[in-house]
């Protein structure tokens, strides 16, 4: 064994209780012969997590080093609301629903590895894909001297028949369904559901009904539209249909909204961080109403440049939340102009809910900016005057003019 592999006393592991993490705390215990301590994030992905306890117990590691965490409320507080406060959506469409929780995942590792004296943390994502990009980003930024372990990057159990079978040789329960090729993978939590591979990654095919899990085809879904209303203040939603609400609470209601009349699935093709094309099947329910009121309640409340230039930084805002830059200082300079814009972006937006469609249908404000005297077509009793109008189109015109009286010669 290694200096290095030797200098690993205690590692923190990001653990689901799933095949894939389980072989990898027994590998971490083999290859490092170090102690585990294991984290389970409660984020609202809707599975038990005590299971993941049982099984942590069952591999030798001890009740004060396996940490299961009820991290919604901070998920939903802290992380997507300011992610959706700026409108983001990554290539035009995605609204970010992996990418935004993995910081949180990291802060808490780091926070874990303190709290134990643990020398590294270990995750079990893939050498292909962008989560290893972010876990480690997100570390090295909390923590600069943080050995991180990525065992995918490492061990040479190249496919699932080699996971299963090392797994048996090492007495870890492989559950039935696990022993198949499984059709394609998910990751979860309360904003969204992905899947990706397998029946997914031909891109011309359909996605297959049996992936969807969080909302109801919309073809099947109420033939009676339903209304609702979301209050915001300050740029974050707190009520539904007048009823104060946390923000994990309003998040989960409108799920279950969302679910009934199957609103927001994504099929999409993007480019990841590490340079590749793949394709993915997002659910994100609740998050797409969210986001719509959102913009809803700003059409009202931002000024037009203000407004305008969030358009222009969302892009790369919602870049940098994808390639995992959370903690960056960019992303902190953009978040703090984002959060100045949203002081007054307060009030009630009304929305119509119908077939996978989400659609603001009424907006009020306190601090609305809509004059129904300044853009009325009846009399305006002088709010404007229309003369106004024939300078402002001369001067925007002049450097037009001038342009066409060269080109004309």
């Amino acid at each position: 064994m290694s200096s290095a592999n030797e200098s690993i006393k205690r590692v923190v592991l990001a653990y689901s209780g799933g095949l894939d993490t389980s072989v990898i705390l027994k590998w971490l215990q083999v290859t490092y012969n170090c102690e585990v301590v294991t984290f389970t994030a409660d984020l609202g992905q809707g599975e038990e997590l005590e299971p993941a306890r049982k099984k942590a117990q069952l591999m030798g590691v001890p009740d004060k080093h396996i940490y299961i965490d009820d991290l919604r409320e901070e998920f939903v507080r802290d992380f997507v609301f300011p992610m959706f406060r700026a409108n983001a959506r990554y290539e035009g469409d995605y609204l970010l629903g992996t990418s935004i929780a993995r910081p949180l995942i990291s802060k808490r590792l780091i926070e874990i590895a303190r709290e134990t004296g643990a020398d590294a943390v270990a995750h079990g994502a893939t050498g292909k894909g962008n989560d290893q990009v972010r876990f480690e980003l997100s570390c090295y930024a909390l923590d600069p001297n943080i050995k991180v372990i990525a065992p995918w990057r490492e061990w040479d159990l190249t496919s699932r028949t080699a996971l299963i079978a090392w797994a048996e040789a090492h007495q870890i329960p492989v559950p039935r369904d696990k022993r198949g090729e499984s059709p394609f993978s998910t990751d979860a939590n309360l904003l969204h559901t992905s899947s990706e591979g397998k029946v997914l990654e031909d891109p011309w095919q359909e996605t297959p009904d049996y992936v969807y899990s969080r909302t109801v085809n919309p073809e099947d879904a109420p033939d009676t539209p339903e209304y609702i209303t979301i209050d915001f203040e300050k740029g974050d939603g707190v009520a539904l249909n007048g009823k104060a609400m946390s923000p994990a609470t309003l998040l989960t209601e409108l799920n279950t909204l969302g679910r009934k009349h199957g609103i927001g699935r994504l099929d999409l093709v993007e480019n990841r961080f590490v340079g590749m094309k793949s394709r993915g099947m997002y659910e994100t329910p609740g998050g797409t109403i969210y986001a719509v009121a959102h913009r809803g309640i700003e059409s009202i409340t931002l000024d037009r440049g203000a407004a305008h230039l969030k358009d222009e930084l969302m892009p790369k805002y919602a870049e940098l939340i994808y390639n995992g830059f959370w903690f960056a200082p960019e992303r902190e300079m953009l978040q703090a102009a984002i959060d100045h814009s949203q002081a007054k972006v307060n009030g009630t937006v009304r929305l119509r809910l119908y077939k996978g469609l989400a659609q603001v249908v009424g907006r009020r404000s306190p601090d609305s900016l809509y004059s129904e005297r300044h853009v009325t077509f009846e009399d305006d009793a002088g709010a404007y005057d229309q003369k106004d109008a024939a300078g402002f189109i001369k001067l925007n015109a002049l450097r037009l003019r001038l342009l066409a009286q060269r080109d004309r010669g």
